[in-house]
């Protein structure tokens, strides 16, 4: 006989020795493994205390390490023990010992040491990661404990619950519904593992026979637990049916209302009714048939109510929906509107007339001198040749905004003149300067939005380093950019080593930072432990340039900066730059309290979100230089926002405490508009019939653009902020609007635009178009653009001479009682990135005018001169549609002036007219400026026609 070899059983006494050993080795582990994590947090905390939310870091800790230690024990406790209670039961019939070969001999393992091994690992990992699991999930569970438990205000209208209950209470409930069901999916597991090998341990010694059963008891009780989560599940999926969408409309439907949420109940009772009976089926002599048995009610209530639900749905709502489905219907359209905000929204009605005395120009003069010809693509393009200054600077944005100049309000650009160390000289490329010299960019550049030099440059108002202005009252006396867009890397100050601040002739001007931001390396220890966490080792602790009065500036990008201390708040995407009263320049961020749970609202994607509710609670500022960041509350009514204020009362202050030089240049968001205008598209249909046909659903409109390759494209338009005149209110205001389109066609429908100013902060207005009348879309403009037969030549001609025609986005601009639609034109050379404006097109519904200025396309479009491509003094006699040509209508000859030349004018003066226009195409085309060229030889080409007819 084969000779077996025992596995050493433990004794009791020998023990301890071993758990001091595994206790010795997972303290090792945890230091080894955690030591890094709380070394971050150890600079975290000296992050948020640097700015003043060291108890907004304690808190956000406090709750998310207590949330992973509650469900993560709970998570021990019940795997664990629910192991060790089903191999109690099943004891008896356990195998004692498991033979395995090792060298060729057997050894005898024990089955029960093994087991509870294997169960304590397994129940420890299981319970680390639903921990960790639910420690992601703290948002929602802190909002459920925090939220106020008010039962005012909104009530749904199928459950009669309060808001509250769908925002907070659902979403946690939701979260630990699925975590106890993961739960009791795991513990019927392991009851069903224990069934098995103690089911095969009767089978190998003989007992297993008709008379003996299964040991059914211990998987009978985790059937019944598992009965009762699945019911819970089920109960909580009656309220997500208010969640649900549909293809015409979303939430419950007439067959939900009368069929499913009974039907769902009925399967609760049932679920319920078979965990009772597996649950007796525990206390009897148990039997596996009873476990059949006890799912059987649940799923005859299901496959019934789902049969009825069929038979109601296709045969009593399909025949009859739009009957059966308006009261549904009316619900989703109001519930809809007041999650995204457009029960707010007012009508007004906006007639689109199409002469020139409907726009009424003289009433109109701060809309038509706020028209921005600037498309921002190309002014970045520019900036970046004239205002760069050094290859290792960019400007990453351009924002949009208005500001007082000469005691008048006035819309202006502005483009922040940032760092980019990616930029820097290969040579340069070193830690001394990466780190401690360059450190920050410098100043900014603002120009009107439609003010041109002579050459087709912006005319700045802010410019050059340093900062230079042309407008008194407007002074950057804090020029020094530490904080923005492409400020990813962390950088140390007030070292020995002073920062390189702008260049400066042949030497380059030094600063030091004098702001109070950043950590305060302090001694070695803290030095050290920083450099552990920046990845700096090598360099921080043992740099000379470095004292403990020095600071590191870190999370310099301000989107990391506001999503790391405000993790919770949906933020836009494109901050901008504002200049102070007090000359400091801060970064002004929208930020938003999103939720996909509000009762009858339709969801739309948000980014990687998808939604069915959306405020703008927030404003964030972020100071350039020292990065103090505060967060001001605009919307009060937000009960989300009010939730995290309950959770974190110091991080948010009321708008009220925002400085006036700021709150002027806070505006409407354009995330916010364009979400709302995508859904104001449907929603603004409130009669159940119209919603129910689709009659008139409204898309944002369409525009010309280039897409990947260079390549023109129809893209939907993107917001415009205009300082304008609304129509009907009696001053300017700065308002961000978008038109729209009947779907699937070009027209105008209506426009809507976001108020920013004063009282009327936050507010919309929707103007909708006569509904018997055609008004030109942007497409249609642009196809009347591209039919002009002088200008589709000019562009052709331009496109043919070395350089390359770039037209910028199209406006649409309400101006009186019609639109004015305004679109820029610019040349750039090939051999240079820098657009120049040579050409601007204004056009009403029935007019089309252009010319080299702003100033003469007006002159043209509501003076009657003719318009013209060039203001040349030699291009007099340049022949041009007139200005009041209505489409198809024949286009008129005139000269600039508006007169046709007269039969008998001079042949000589023409020939002398010929012969200047040749000497100076011969001097453009030797001086390189091949367009200019261009122009002349066509000016040559209408002089030598205008001989010919004159021949005697």
């Amino acid at each position: 006989m084969t000779e077996s070899i025992d596995w050493p059983r433990i004794e009791p006494g020998g023990r301890r020795p071993r758990r001091r050993l595994l206790f010795v080795v997972a303290v090792l582990a945890l230091i080894f493994f955690g030591g890094r994590g709380a070394l971050s947090y150890y600079v975290d905390v000296l992050w948020f205390d640097s700015l003043g939310y060291g108890d907004v870091f304690w808190k956000t800790l406090t709750v998310q390490w207590g949330i992973f230690a509650a469900f993560g024990a709970t998570t021990f406790l019940v795997l664990y023990g629910s192991f060790l209670a089903l191999k109690r039961a099943h004891l008896p019939d356990l195998p004692i010992g498991h033979t395995i070969l090792i060298g060729g001999r057997p050894v005898k393992l024990p089955v029960e040491p093994v087991l509870r091994l294997i169960a304590l690992g397994a129940a420890l990992v299981i319970a680390a990661a639903s921990g960790a699991a639910m420690m992601a999930e703290w948002p929602a569970l802190a909002l459920y404990w925090f939220a106020p438990r008010s039962s005012g205000g909104l009530a749904d209208p199928i459950f009669g619950k309060p808001l509250n209950f769908f925002l907070f209470s659902l979403p946690a409930w939701q979260v630990i519904a699925g975590w106890l069901l993961t739960l009791v999916v795991i513990v019927c597991a392991v009851a069903v593992f224990f069934v098995m090998i103690t089911g095969g341990a009767r089978a190998l010694s003989g007992r297993l026979s008709r008379a003996v059963t299964l040991p059914w008891r211990g998987l009978s009780i985790a059937y019944a637990f598992f009965l009762l989560i699945l019911a819970m599940r089920i109960y909580l999926g009656r309220f997500e049916r208010l969640l649900d969408d549909h293809t015409i409309f979303g939430g419950v439907t007439y067959t939900d209302a009368h069929v499913t949420l009974t039907g769902m109940l009925i399967v609760c009772a049932a679920l319920v009714l078979g965990a009772v009976i597996a649950a007796f089926n525990a206390v009897r002599e148990p039997r596996g048939r009873w476990l059949v048995a006890a799912i059987l009610p649940a799923a005859v209530c299901y496959v019934a109510v789902q049969g009825i639900g069929w038979y109601v749905s296709n045969f009593i709502v399909k025949p009859n929906e739009l009957v059966r489905e308006k009261p549904y219907i009316v619900f989703n359209t109001e519930l809809t509107r007041q999650a995204y905000g457009l029960n707010r929204v007012m009508l007004r009605e906006f007639p689109a007339e199409t002469t020139v005395e409907a726009a009424d120009a003289a009433n109109n003069q701060a809309t038509l001198q706020n028209i921005r010809l600037w498309d921002w693509h190309a002014l970045q393009d520019t900036l970046r040749q004239i205002q760069e200054i050094r290859t290792y600077y960019d400007f990453p944005d351009i924002d949009i905004d208005r500001y007082e100049i000469n005691a008048t309000i006035r819309q202006v650009m502005l483009a922040t003149r940032e760092l980019n160390v990616e930029k820097l000289p290969e040579s340069s490329r070193n830690w001394i300067n990466e780190k401690l010299i360059y450190t920050h960019g410098y100043g900014m550049t603002m120009n009107p939005v439609n003010g041109f030099t002579a050459e087709g440059l912006p005319t700045l108002i802010l410019s050059n380093m340093p900062v230079q202005s042309t407008v008194g009252s407007l002074a950057v006396k804090r020029p020094e950019v530490y904080f923005g867009e492409l400020t990813n890397t962390d950088v140390y100050v007030k070292t020995r080593q002073q920062e390189f601040n702008y260049p400066q002739g042949q030497t380059n001007n030094l600063t030091s930072y004098e702001g109070t931001g950043g950590i305060v390396l302090g001694g070695f220890l803290r030095r050290m432990i920083i450099a552990f966490d920046r990845d700096d080792l090598a360099k921080l602790p043992f740099s000379d340039d470095v004292n403990k009065d020095s600071r590191l500036l870190m999370r310099r990008n301000v989107r990391d900066r506001v999503s790391t201390l405000a993790p919770f708040l949906t933020y836009d995407a494109d901050p901008y730059i504002v200049l102070g009263d007090d000359g400091r320049l801060s970064w002004m961020m929208d930020a938003f309290t999103i939720s996909d749970s509000y009762p009858y609202s339709t969801h739309y994607q948000l980014g990687d979100d998808r939604i069915n509710y959306m405020r703008n609670s927030v404003k964030v500022v972020v100071d350039a230089y020292d990065g103090t960041t505060t967060f001001y509350v605009f919307d009060t009514e937000d009960p989300i926002i009010a939730a995290y204020r309950a959770i974190f009362p110091s991080l948010f202050k009321d708008a009220s405490a925002m400085p006036a030089g700021l709150r002027k240049h806070v505006r409407y968001p354009e995330l916010l508009l364009k979400l709302q205008a995508e859904v104001y598209g449907l929603y603004h249909m409130t009669d159940p019939e119209a919603f129910y046909n689709r009659e008139d659903l409204w898309t944002v409109a369409t525009e010309v653009g280039l897409g990947e390759g260079g390549q023109q494209t129809t893209q939907a338009m993107e917001p415009n902020f205009v300082l304008m005149k609304l129509p009907g209110e009696s001053g300017e205001e700065f308002v961000e609007i978008l038109p729209f389109t009947p779907a699937n066609r070009n027209n105008l429908i209506g426009w809507i635009a976001g108020r920013s100013d004063g009282s009327q902060y936050g507010t919309s207005v929707v103007y909708n178009f006569p509904k018997t009348k055609l008004v030109d879309g942007p497409l249609q403009i642009e196809a009347r653009i591209d039919q002009n037969a002088q200008l589709s030549g000019q562009l052709t001609l331009w496109n043919q001479q070395g350089s390359h025609v770039r037209r910028g986005a199209l406006l649409v601009i309400p101006t009186g009682r019609a639109l004015l639609y305004a679109e820029p034109i610019y040349l750039q050379a090939q051999r240079s990135p820098m657009p120049e404006l040579r050409l601007v097109v204004l056009a009403l519904q029935d007019r089309l005018a252009y010319g080299p200025t702003f100033e003469s396309a007006m002159a043209s479009l509501f003076g009657g001169a003719a318009s013209s491509l060039t203001s040349s003094p030699t291009s007099s006699s340049t022949s041009a549609p007139s200005a009041s040509a209505a489409p198809g209508e024949p286009e008129r000859k005139a000269s600039a002036s508006g007169a046709s030349p007269p039969p008998g004018a001079d042949r000589n003066t023409l020939i002398a007219e010929a012969a200047k226009d040749l000497a100076d195409y011969q001097r453009l085309t030797a001086e390189g400026k091949l367009a200019e060229a261009g122009q002349k030889l066509e000016e040559l080409k209408r002089a030598l026609d205008k001989l010919n007819t004159r021949q005697p």
